[in-house]
């Protein structure tokens, strides 16, 4: 089994959060620990207000987050890491070929779907991203 997750996307202040929030959520009493990192990461950053309200209504608290940047050490540390896009597993094999056969879509139990990016669009996009979200972490749960 695995003991450490890092959810990556792009500027890690909607969807990775979220997943790392959600799966902290779903993984309650286990010995996994879950983190997450953006690969063009707004650092420092909390999550999107619209995402964290979301979060909220699903009983989920993200006001802790902070986005930051994945790193060479943040790969070797975590023993799988999801990704939300098929071009995200390009973009981190790429950088980090070590990251390479324990990189997957957070989509993939849910028919390897992608997970958009909500930033910046309505508030029915970033509900549709975390239904998309809640239900790949549910599908990953078995697994972690």
């Amino acid at each position: 089994m695995f003991d450490s997750v890092l959810v990556v996307c792009a500027g890690n202040i909607c969807r990775s959060p979220t997943a790392e929030y959600v799966l902290k959520n779903k993984l309650v009493g286990k010995n996994v620990a879950v983190s997450s990192a953006g690969l063009t990461a707004l650092e420092g950053k909390p999550a999107d207000a619209v995402a964290q309200q979301i979060a909220t209504v699903n009983g989920i608290d993200m006001s802790e987050h902070q986005g930051r940047q994945i790193s060479t050490s943040l790969v070797a540390q975590n023993s799988v890491i999801l990704v939300m896009e098929q071009r995200h597993l390009s973009d981190l094999c790429t950088r980090y070929p070590e990251a390479r056969g324990k990189t997957f879509l957070l989509g993939k139990w849910i028919g390897d779907k992608e997970i958009p990016d909500p930033y910046r669009q309505s508030q029915e996009a970033f509900e549709h991203v975390y239904t998309l979200i809640d239900s790949a972490c549910s599908a990953w749960q078995k697994y972690l």
